[in-house]
């Protein structure tokens, strides 16, 4: 009898996801950033304390978003397929970051391209 308990399946991944997150997040940084320098000088009128709010703000929220990944992460390590999803699950990781990155290129797109593309 396999004697895992919740928090083993919760500190695996949490030792997993987490040193992951600042690649999430430098991948997310280099995307938003290279939207703005493709509209420099245009980009440039749009820094406003207001625009950084919201671009923090929507850092906060794709961090957030990152932690769904852990539901799934221990639900499927708490099944039978502990084993195979341990190593398959950099696709989950993939998949998240770039959807993630799709998503930040269509909110950088808005705040620095004023809604034209």
């Amino acid at each position: 009898m396999d004697a895992t308990t919740l928090r083993d399946y919760a500190t695996d991944a949490i030792r997993w996801w987490e040193p992951k997150r600042i690649a999430y997040n430098v991948a997310l940084i280099a995307v938003v950033g290279a939207c703005f320098l493709v509209r420099l000088p245009v980009s440039k009128q749009t820094l406003t304390p207001d625009t950084l709010l919201f671009l923090f703000a929507l850092a906060v929220l794709a961090n957030v978003a990152y932690c769904a990944a852990y539901v799934v992460d221990v639900f499927v390590q708490m099944s039978g397929f502990r084993e195979q999803w341990r190593a398959y699950r950099w696709m989950l990781f993939f998949i998240g970051m770039s959807f993630a990155a799709i998503l930040a290129r269509f909110w950088a797109l808005g705040v620095f391209y004023h809604g034209s593309h």
